[in-house]
């Protein structure tokens, strides 16, 4: 495929900041909030090696073909799928996948920042101390009452927004490498510290057999299309991220190599984060299948019960709202980058015209957990609703046209020429992106609209 012409003007300086800032795409709420919750929720160990199968299977090939897709086409989502399209003579219907990809994270990005909101009120919190001495019920009610004060969410909300344009506007290098070479690391260092404070429970033990030992007997159908789903969302797959950031990707960078190590990054923070948070739960007798409440109803009371538990509930914390940002980041970037092409605006301007969008749009979710709490769509909240759009409708089936048009319409040689891979390794992926990877994310599919 001949070099096609790009409008874009910088891009990462290195390999590491890429994979820095494509691992803290990956790296969000999802690892440390979601990924210990549902693993509770479906047996433990056994679902942990479903999910690292998915992701090998399904994550790992997809996101493969999403930085190569981005930096073959050099653009944003959409106009980097249509410069392929163009070199390939293919139906410009496959621009679609670019299209959903920037709607999904948009609308991700307006009810993420939702929940991002609710990790800075409890550091504010977990910094005061407000956490010691509360009974289980009264942490619920703490938890409760967040989600029913609109003023409260909204200014948090508010501040995750800002925060995020004000990296964004600062452009590829200036802002979002910089700030991913500060925040990553710190994310890292601070989730090592925790793992640490947890071995002092004297539950280690017993949180890593939670976490690793298989009881198969847990397994549901539902636990394995929880895990391929996971393994989607967790990834930034489909959303039309990974296709921006391949955009910015150094031709000289090994697309595989940056693809695994960014793999690895996700998966092993999502297994530290179980190990950090099932041994503190255990250490109290609490449960650690308690749902979406286990970081924000059960985990204050654990570590208000331990050792200067205020001090690293706050770290915690804080690291939620690192994971969150460098989310956040990433789910902005490609409307910004399709306004710079689309139209003369700066990227100051474009930051602010999109982050004002997000936020009008951001309050439907944020509402729905109060002033329009009984107002419900198909037995949904706006909050549940939009979640369900992206998450198993959007994401999937652009997961699965993505890996149909990489296999079936781009020209097999010119994938060989930018992937640059061993022969072997090659045909490997090709023929589980081809066969596999549909497959499954078909089955995740369907599961979804029934």
């Amino acid at each position: 495929m001949q070099q096609v012409k790009s409008s874009i003007s910088e891009g990462f300086s290195s390999r590491w900041g890429f994979i820095f800032a494509a691992a803290g795409s990956a790296v969000g709420l999802g690892n440390i909030w979601k990924f210990p919750y549902i693993t509770g929720a479906n047996g433990g160990g056994a679902f942990v090696l479903i999910y690292i199968a998915a992701v090998l299977v399904i994550g790992l090939p997809l996101l493969v073909a999403e930085i190569s897709i981005g930096r073959m086409g050099r653009e944003n989502p959409v106009d980097a799928l249509l410069n392929i399209i163009k070199a390939h003579k293919a139906s410009k219907l496959w621009s679609l996948i670019g299209w959903f990809g920037i709607l999904a994270a948009f609308l991700v990005l307006s009810y993420y920042s939702v929940v991002a909101g609710w990790t800075l009120d409890y550091t504010v919190h977990s910094f005061s101390g407000n956490f010691e001495n509360l009974t289980p019920v009264e942490v619920g009610n703490l938890f409760d009452g967040l989600l029913a004060n609109p003023g409260k969410l909204l200014l948090y909300y508010t501040i995750i927004i800002f925060v995020t344009g004000l990296i964004i506007a600062r452009g590829i290098s200036k802002g979002i490498e910089k700030a991913v070479f500060i925040l990553f690391p710190v994310l890292v260092i601070i989730l090592l510290a925790l793992v640490f404070y947890a071995a002092q429970t004297g539950f280690l033990s017993k949180g890593l057999s939670y976490l690793f030992h298989p009881d198969f007997s847990k397994i549901s159908d539902q636990s394995i299309l929880a895990a391929i789903g996971h393994a989607l969302f967790s990834l930034s797959l489909g959303i039309g991220t990974m296709i921006t950031y391949g955009a910015y990707l150094p031709k000289k960078v090994s697309i595989g190599f940056t693809a695994v190590v960014v793999t690895i990054f996700d998966t092993v923070i999502a297994l530290l984060a179980g190990i950090t948070i099932f041994p503190i739960v255990f250490a109290h007798g609490l449960t650690p299948s308690a749902g979406p409440g286990l970081i924000f109803k059960t985990l204050p009371i654990a570590f208000a019960k331990l050792p200067y538990g205020h001090l690293f509930a706050s770290l915690f914390f804080i690291m939620l709202i690192i994971a969150a940002l460098t989310s956040t980041i990433s789910l902005l970037e490609p409307s910004i980058a399709l306004l710079l092409k689309r139209t003369k605006l700066s990227r100051v301007k474009a930051t602010t015209l999109s982050c004002a969008v997000v936020w009008c749009v951001g309050l439907l979710s944020l509402f729905s957990f109060n002033i329009w709490a009984n107002f419900k769509i198909f037995n949904l909240t706006l909050f549940e609703l939009v979640d369900f759009i992206t998450s198993n409708l959007i994401l999937p089936i652009n997961g699965f046209f993505l890996a149909i048009f990489m296999t079936w319409i781009i020209k097999r040689g010119d994938l060989v020429e930018e992937l640059n891979m061993q022969t072997s390794l090659f045909k490997i992926w090709f023929t589980v992106l081809r066969y596999i990877t549909p497959i499954g994310i078909l089955i995740v599919l369907l599961h979804g609209l029934i």
